[in-house]
């Protein structure tokens, strides 16, 4: 049944007046998950519906990027760096009644790590050896080398823990460990989740949770407005966010993400295996048009695979500085017979609305593109998992993920020795000025490289009901965390 409010209260969230003290919320999504298994998907809004509400993990992010303890209470590691022994929670159980315990965490590990596993981000466990349970509640993972990072790959979505009784049907009917569980999807509607009565930790404020998928940006506009939705918290139409800001029953969240968002470039495809062509194709970019067209202003220009408020951020973005005498003398020298390219656009706004500006910046210097608009199954199926393009556009809002480049097989298949060396030593080094100088050198390389077209950090531009509390204004993780959500009295 899809989630309204009574006529009382749409009117009371219309003029303003107090409805306080409800115990449910309706939230607005931009695109609707193709699935409900974040072990088993790539896209953003699996998580944005599950995590931290329906599945968890060992670890979680909290709202600020920090690492907290999840099913497990406590960690230590090895001198070595080589060995974790996770403690679990007591008294933890599925929504189904059976209960989490060290089995569970061997079978979600060894899962995602097996040979045969869809797991989208298979490289956070590729470097474990072995997954054992000492005892119900303690589990011991031995990796090949020191990886002071494994808290954080923990934290992931993609690292939630799932049990082999109910795991097979996780995609379409999800059963986890979390603070809510699992009620309804109405295909192309919504997704309903409700308190779980029978949860380990504090009970959440809400007692029903509706995810509403409105693709629409003037739909999207017009539930808000009405009262049909509770809160945007990424919303779809930037060009309206000053009305809300100046209307008093309306708050506007703005804040950071993890999202880089980038002309992704197959690396393999004919021609953009060749380094000049990626380069004229990075100098025909300008990026503030792009923020400024696709996004009314809102997003942060980078030059790298990294996010700005990181701080081991480099500013790179002068190596791909807007030059188009430059594109069309490399292209000159590249391609003289000229250049055309497929580019593939996903369903959200940023890349439909930013495709066809790079599209008019691209055909001025002399480069001409097919644009296909796919629906997000097609673009999982045919770019991510089949490689068949040649560029498209996409925001990457895992957090801290420049590792991807270390990874061949990727979909923009990039292959260089040198960077997949030093991603390597990131993952066994622990002190951070270390890491940071690792890190500036592993954004230099895929910058230098131009791998793929660096346009803007995607910014969290939220709105939401004046009186509701408790939503996270960065997004350190593609998430809608509603564990501290509420009404306000």
């Amino acid at each position: 049944m899809t989630h309204l409010k009574s006529t009382a209260c749409a009117f009371a969230l219309m003029t303003g007046t107090a409805f306080a003290g409800s115990d449910s919320i309706t939230i607005g999504m931009g695109l609707e998950p193709p699935n409900l298994d974040p072990t088993g998907g790539a896209a953003a809004a699996i998580d944005e519906v599950v995590y931290a509400n329906l599945f968890e993990g060992l670890t979680r992010f909290g709202p600020d990027g920090s690492v907290n303890p999840g099913l497990a209470e406590s960690w230590t590691v090895s001198d070595d760096g080589t060995v974790y022994t996770f403690k679990l929670r007591a008294d933890v159980n599925f929504h189904d009644g059976t209960d989490m315990n060290a089995d569970d965490v061997v079978f979600s590990l060894d899962r995602a790590r097996a040979d045969d596993s869809t797991n989208a981000q298979k490289a956070l466990f590729a470097g474990i050896d072995s997954v054992t349970a000492v005892d119900p509640l303690t589990v011991e993972v031995k990796l090949s080398s020191p990886n002071g990072n494994f808290p954080f790959n923990m934290a992931w979505g993609d690292a939630v823990i799932v049990a082999p009784e109910s795991v097979e049907q996780a995609a379409t009917h999800p059963v986890g460990t979390g603070p809510f569980q699992f009620k309804e999807w109405a295909k192309g509607d919504h997704v309903t989740l409700t308190r779980n009565a029978d949860y380990w930790g504090a009970q959440p404020a809400l007692a029903t949770a509706t995810f509403k998928f409105i693709s629409d940006p003037n739909a999207a506009f017009a539930a808000m407005m009405a009262g049909d939705v509770d809160a945007f918290p990424i919303y779809p139409a930037p060009e309206t966010l000053a009305q809300f800001d100046a209307d008093p029953r309306f708050k506007v969240i703005v804040g950071s993400t993890e999202g880089e968002t980038i002309l992704s470039t197959n690396n393999k495809a004919p021609m953009l295996d060749d380094v000049r062509i990626r380069k004229a194709i990075a100098h025909a970019i300008n990026r503030q048009d792009i923020i400024d067209g696709a996004m009314f202003g809102y997003g942060t220009p980078i030059g790298t695979h990294y996010a700005p408020h990181q701080p081991a951020y480099v500013d790179l973005t002068g190596n791909s500085a807007f030059d188009p005498e430059q594109s069309k003398a490399l292209l000159a020298e590249a391609a003289p017979d000229g250049v055309k390219l497929r580019l593939m656009l996903p369903p959200p706004a940023y890349a439909r609305r930013g495709g066809e500006i790079i599209a008019a910046q691209l055909r001025e210097v002399g480069i001409e593109t097919e644009i296909s608009n796919l629906e997000w199954a097609q673009w999982i199926e045919q770019v991510f998992k089949g490689k068949d393009f040649d560029l498209t556009i996409v925001s990457h809002t895992e957090p801290a993920d420049i590792g991807i480049y270390a990874r061949p097989d990727y979909y923009f298949q990039y292959d260089r020795p040198e960077f997949q060396d030093l991603n390597a030593t990131l993952e066994m080094t622990s002190d951070p000025d270390q890491r940071t100088g690792l890190l500036a050198q592993m954004q230099q390389i895929i910058s230098e490289d131009y791998v793929n077209g660096y346009l803007f950090q995607l910014a969290k531009t939220g709105v939401a009901n004046a009186k509701i509390q408790g939503l996270w204004e960065n997004a350190p993780t593609q998430a809608n965390d509603l564990t501290g959500v509420s009404w306000s009295e």
